[in-house]
């Protein structure tokens, strides 16, 4: 029976030098995933914002930032290990092609800005992208492909390590995280704010409030210099008029500032004071003050409030 049998189930041999070729490519593909893992764990609000430069919806960026973290800790390690180099090599290769078809469907309005994914990877989008992301993926591909097969794949293939590697991730990425928000120092803004007549949410991206007197020609000069700047794609300024909120809309449509008018001055003063007349400036991220500009007084040679938002990588 044995010797019959054989011929029907022969051995999956892989040449020792394609077996060898898996494990190099599997170590590069970990180092890579579980490093920008990490990454994302640890800072995950900075890779959040990145998210939104990339024109993700900020809503759902901080969400996405730790979901990436799990998934991309767990396929580095998975494709480590030999047994599970497969799902591993399947794994990393989805979030690859998602992340490349991503950057195709929205090439045109992305080309030239940062999409470092991997700490010590520096990259613009542009076609050094698709080329840098296609070798990575042939890596991963490769590391699949030419890993060596389990003779008894349901004896070598142990679901609880598989599920604790999981659990492991999720728990860095937890961890990473917990840290993270407990280093948010700044002061809380409201959950949301009157704009357009409509509740906005400042809880998760980058906004500056700015403050103004409709009928202040300070202001005005003020707007007109913030109107001029090349604020970063996720910035979005929001305009308080403290008096004649009548004429708010026209006030940011003159100062070439997005039309975007709060309609919330006394909950927004009661939690950022102005220390004098305006025009005052707040910047928030993810629901934190993170820096104010109260100087408007010199637009030249780097002066206030361009050296404050620059400084603040809110303006290029």
């Amino acid at each position: 029976m044995s010797s019959a049998a054989a011929p029907l189930n022969p051995p999956l041999a892989i040449p020792a030098w394609k077996n060898a070729a898996s494990h190099v490519a599997a170590a590069f593909v970990a180092i890579l995933f579980i490093g920008a893992g990490v990454y994302k764990a640890v800072d995950p609000f900075h890779w959040s914002r990145l998210l939104e430069e990339l024109l993700f919806p900020p809503r759902y960026s901080q969400a996405f930032t730790l979901l990436l973290s799990v998934g991309e800790v767990f396929g580095g390690v998975m494709i480590l290990i030999p047994r599970y180099r497969r799902l591993g090599a399947a794994l990393t290769s989805f979030m690859l092609l998602g992340f490349m078809t991503y950057i195709g469907i929205h090439y045109s309005q992305l080309i030239g800005k940062d999409c470092s994914c991997f700490p010590w990877v520096k990259r613009t989008v542009g076609p050094g992208f698709f080329m840098g992301d296609a070798a990575f993926l042939l890596a991963a591909v490769l590391a699949g492909v030419w890993g060596k097969p389990l003779s008894h794949p349901t004896r070598g293939f142990k679901l609880g390590t598989a599920v604790a590697a999981l659990i492991a991730a999720m728990a860095l990425t937890g961890g990473g995280y917990a840290y993270a928000a407990s280093q948010q120092t700044g002061t809380k803004a409201p959950e949301s704010v009157i704009v357009n007549g409509q509740p906005y949410s400042l809880e998760h991206g980058r906004y500056f409030v700015f403050f103004f007197d409709p009928e202040c020609p300070h202001c005005m000069d003020a707007g007109r210099h913030l109107g001029t700047y090349h604020w970063k794609s996720d910035i979005k300024v929001i305009g308080q008029p403290t008096r004649m909120q009548r004429f708010g809309l026209d006030f940011m449509h003159d100062s070439k500032l997005a039309p975007l008018v709060a309609d919330d001055f006394q909950k927004l003063k009661g939690v950022f004071p102005m220390p004098g007349d305006p025009p005052y400036g707040v910047a928030i991220e993810n629901g934190r003050q993170v820096g104010s500009v109260q100087h408007y007084d010199d637009e030249d040679n780097g002066k206030e409030p361009a050296a404050t938002l620059r400084q603040l990588g809110w303006i290029e």
